[in-house]
């Protein structure tokens, strides 16, 4: 039988450690475990398995510990017991997922929202150094989960997937690579209500503006919007938009608004840091020709 590995969390955060625990049928049986990353394998459309660090000649512990992955990922465990009978193949792959790109892959969706009304169209581009992508879709539905990729499920043109949402659909999706990269992750959910929240599917860097707005079905905005931020009240007047001019870690969290009496799901609303950008320091003093002067960067 297949071990079972679970990941936490499944989000990943600045600087959060994550943990892989394989469990097996039998964990009296002296069992030693074997933990491996998932590559992907587009030409078998599967994966291969890489021993993760330390995990060459297994460990007595069903769990193990990864510190400083930034982002998207997949893992998968295996096990062998004292008897050579007792050994089981590979685990189902699980992923941890970043909302931050990965320097060789990125993921954008049109339009960029994280909630869409029942039968709107999405498209999820893929972008990056690989001649070669494919879309990767997990579901939950009904207390159960689905791992599937664009070209069984939907239409994947080039490094585009484009499909229609239904009605109570939410899935996690990510591109993977031919030369075994993941992209960022995003949330996308399909909604059957008559008001939805727009915010933005990817993460808002810190010191930037972000607007929401609420959508009914039919119109683009209304107007006298309640907003919320992590369930309390934050705006209630007769602007139909949510304005904030200068983001800060403190506005990450979950966001959902009000129409008379019609409350939209709630969406995450991710925040990243800003990247240090260089200054270059010019000399005060006048230099001549012959004359020695410094230069200093810093960062900002």
């Amino acid at each position: 039988h297949k071990p079972v590995l679970t990941v936490s969390p499944s989000w990943l955060s600045p600087g959060a450690s994550v943990t892989l625990s394989c469990r097996v049928e039998n964990p009296s049986a002296g069992w030693r475990f074997y933990w491996y990353r998932a590559v992907p394998d587009l030409s078998h459309k599967n994966y291969s398995y890489v021993p993760l660090p330390d995990s060459i000649s297994g460990t007595v512990q069903d769990s193990y510990v990864l510190h400083g992955q930034t982002n998207t990922a997949g893992y998968a465990c295996r096990a062998d017991g004292r008897n050579p009978d007792y050994s089981t193949g590979y685990s189902e792959p699980k992923f941890v997922w970043s909302a931050g790109p990965d320097p060789g892959a990125s993921l954008t969706v049109t339009p960029a929202k994280e909630q869409h009304f029942i039968f709107e169209s999405v498209s999820i581009n893929c972008e990056g150094h690989s001649p070669q992508w494919i879309v990767k879709e997990f579901v939950k539905l009904n207390n159960r989960s689905k791992l599937s990729d664009c070209s069984t499920w939907r239409t994947m043109s080039g490094s585009s997937c484009t499909f229609s949402i239904y009605s109570s659909y939410r899935a996690v999706c990510w591109c993977e690579s031919e030369s075994g990269t993941f992209s960022n992750a995003v949330n996308i959910t399909g909604h059957n209500g008559d008001i939805f929240l727009v915010s933005p599917v990817h993460p808002v860097t810190e010191g930037s503006s972000v607007t929401l707005s609420c959508r009914l079905r039919g119109q683009n905005t209304v107007f006298n919007v309640i907003f919320y931020h992590n369930d309390k009240l934050i705006q209630n007047n007769s602007r139909e938009e949510l304005n904030i001019s200068t983001v800060s870690q403190s506005d990450e969290g979950f966001y959902k608004c009000e129409y008379s009496g019609k409350v939209s799901p709630q969406s995450w609303m991710a925040v990243k840091e800003a990247t240090p950008g260089l200054t270059l320091y010019l000399p005060v003093t006048p230099s001549w020709r012959g004359a020695s002067s410094k230069l200093l960067l810093a960062t900002t």
